[in-house]
């Protein structure tokens, strides 16, 4: 890694180390005292950020991912982790009905959401959807086999399970407080040393980023203090369609292959993981009309924009 990959700077009583990975602005807080340990923490955030999307990444040809989804129905084995974020795909899947379903990338293929008026045609939908569906491959842990012509997209978990990774193994090197953010998607461990949080705000779906702001700052929609756990935001901001007056999302349903209709604009949810989060946002997505009744029922901290 070159000294130009990584900034840090020095704030109000704490560090701030920057890189990019994943497609996104990564930021690392850092209440710590020392650059030396500043600059060790954001390395090793940055190595594990870019480990996760070398291994898990749909868009590279020499890694595992590629394998199975080129491998014409062969079975793949899957090492301990992936075997797990297989485990865990499964059990969203059925807990939410077949509304998550990690083989429902190859919709791509027929939807570009770039902010213009492609809509594609039913009939283009439609086919793909015999490509689509995780009740259709064979998941005896560890070995995977999917049917030619289908493929698996881990993007749905892969930024969420990044964040958690990265903070467990810097609390491995400091007691310090934290706050790791990977575009929006973030995860703090502990209270600073004074026992305030970090002042964090919600998603503006009008302005399309993720801002950490102080009290006063006026972009966020919404702002609050968090001291642990973890904060995703699922949401439409940059990446959807407008046709004749109405908007198409980029959250599908895996059952039409459609937008969810009536989906809000933005979603963002304060849960114990980043991970755990993520899929409590995006199920909230897939939900539509009903997102706000959904998060009410799991009981956690969510920001709903219409």
């Amino acid at each position: 890694m070159s000294s130009t990959d990584i900034s840090i700077q020095q704030s109000d009583g704490y560090w701030i180390g920057r890189f990019s990975a994943m497609a996104s602005p990564c930021e690392l807080l850092m209440e710590v005292k020392h650059r030396k340990q500043a600059v060790e923490l954001t390395n090793l955030a940055y190595h594990e950020a870019k480990r996760v999307e070398q291994k898990f990444s749909r868009y590279r040809k020499d890694n595992i991912i590629y394998r199975i989804n080129h491998s014409h129905g062969q079975a793949i084995e899957a090492d301990q982790e992936l075997a797990g974020l297989f485990d865990y795909a499964q059990q969203c899947y059925e807990l939410s009905d077949g509304k998550f379903d990690i083989t429902s990338g190859v919709l791509r293929e027929a939807w570009t959401f770039d902010c213009s008026d492609h809509v594609p045609d039913k009939r283009s939908v439609d086919a793909l959807l015999q490509r689509v569906g995780w009740n259709k491959i064979t998941w005896n842990k560890p070995y995977i086999t999917l049917p030619e012509g289908m493929q698996i997209d881990l993007g749905g978990i892969g930024k969420e399970y990044a964040v958690d990774r990265t903070a467990l193994l810097l609390q491995q090197q400091t007691k310090n407080s934290l706050l790791v953010n990977f575009g929006g998607d973030m995860f703090v461990n502990k209270p600073r040393h004074q026992g305030q949080g970090w002042f964090v705000g919600v998603e503006n779906p009008e302005q399309g980023e993720f801002y950490r702001k102080s009290p006063t700052h006026q972009l966020a929609a919404q702002q609050y203090e968090v001291s642990s756990g973890g904060i995703a935001t699922s949401g439409d901001a940059k990446r959807y369609l407008m046709k004749n007056g109405v908007r198409y999302g980029h959250i599908l349903d895996p059952a039409t292959g459609w937008p969810v209709a009536g989906a809000p604009k933005s979603v963002t949810v304060a849960a114990g993981t980043c991970t755990e989060a993520g899929i409590l946002a995006t199920l909230a997505m897939l939900k539509g009309e009903d997102a706000e009744v959904f998060l009410q029922q799991q009981e956690v901290t969510y920001w709903c924009i219409r």
